[in-house]
């Protein structure tokens, strides 16, 4: 008897906590995209483990409870991968497809929920056909997270961010593993597993907290070359393919962010091995953003050409480009005007 109580005890540890945890990272997240996705997860989780340990111990229980829990295991693996794809994010909220891809996974859980015979009047149907469907489905955006995680790799080494991504990702992995094998061990492991990972997930986080382990590694020396030019290939790369410097309110800590680094070690790779300071970088992009507007747009205002290359005022704009190319927008444009004239006419000629 007391073997069962404690068995119950630490199961039912990890979803009491987990959801505690939840409450907690949803209040402290402010609007955080990727705390939010982390204390969806975690939510998610524990209803999926706490509905595990209810049927353990009492079979009976309404299957109601048990097709809430499935529902919540259905969403696991989408909080997973929003949450590594939020980490990727510059942006603070949802684009369009990620909107229509939520919308159309709340969809079908309602769907699943509404339309078809429920578990209590076809248990055989939901343990024979929506039961796999839901692991499967988890199982694929388990992949998906994972393929995400390894494509950011060289942003996320050493970060606390990728610290956590890869903590979420191989908990998950473990837990489904867990639930996956069970009629292989016990259906309990699924719920003993989750109480495992989330006790560790708080010592490692506390760790960090209290410096026994350093939150960011690179900050008391220099970043290694070979390291350096990887991570700004990365940074160049991304500004390119997605020209984030005509966002005027682009900031250090979110550009930190989108790469999946420290801010003091984005900083730092700019400052040492780039030998420019984070407000400069911006301004030499938002400068040939600017000169290609000015070459290719003639009749475009100078506002407009600011507003558009991602400077916040006018003057911040005359003073950044004659700083860097040496004459202000308005001799650039008509030197190149003037030349442009030159060409054609000797051209003509």
């Amino acid at each position: 008897m007391l073997r069962q109580h404690f068995l119950f005890f630490f199961a039912m540890l990890g979803a009491f906590n987990g959801i505690g945890a939840a409450s907690f990272l949803w209040w402290r997240a402010r609007g955080e995209p990727t705390q939010r996705w982390l204390s969806l997860l975690i939510l998610m989780v524990s209803v999926r483990t706490g509905k595990s340990v209810a049927f353990y111990f009492w079979p009976d229980i309404p299957r109601a409870v048990l097709q809430f829990g499935l529902t919540a295991c259905f969403l696991i693996g989408p909080c997973l991968f929003f949450l590594v794809r939020s980490s990727q994010s510059n942006t603070p909220g949802l684009n369009r497809w990620d909107r229509w891809h939520i919308a159309g996974l709340l969809t079908a859980a309602a769907g699943v929920n509404l339309f078809l015979p429920s578990y209590a009047e076809q248990p055989g149907f939901w343990r024979t056909v929506v039961l796999p469907g839901i692991t499967y489905t988890w199982l694929g955006y388990l992949l998906l997270a994972s393929a995400q995680l390894y494509r950011h790799r060289t942003r996320l080494s050493g970060s606390p961010s990728g610290t956590l991504l890869l903590g979420a990702v191989t908990g998950v992995w473990l837990i489904w593993i867990a639930y996956y094998t069970s009629g292989y061990t016990s259906y309990i492991v699924g719920a003993l597993t989750f109480t495992f990972v989330l006790a560790s997930s708080v010592l490692i986080y506390l760790r960090l907290r209290s410096g026994q382990v350093p939150i960011e590694p690179y900050q008391d020396r220099r970043i290694p070359e070979s390291e350096a030019s990887l991570q700004l290939q990365a940074l160049a790369e991304l500004m390119a393919r997605e020209r984030l410097h005509r966002d005027p309110g682009l900031t250090l800590p979110r550009l930190a962010r989108r790469l999946g680094m420290p801010q003091t070690r984005l900083s730092q790779l700019l400052n040492d091995n780039n030998q420019t300071s984070f407000k400069q970088y911006l301004a030499q992009l938002r400068v040939g953003e600017a000169k290609v507007l000015l070459r290719e747009s003639p009749s475009k205002s100078l506002e407009a050409v600011a507003e558009a290359a991602g400077f916040q005022s006018m003057s911040t704009f005359h003073s950044a480009f004659k700083k860097i190319e040496g004459i202000t927008p308005a001799a650039f444009r008509t030197a190149h005007c003037d030349s442009e004239k030159r060409f054609q006419h000797s051209e003509e000629i």
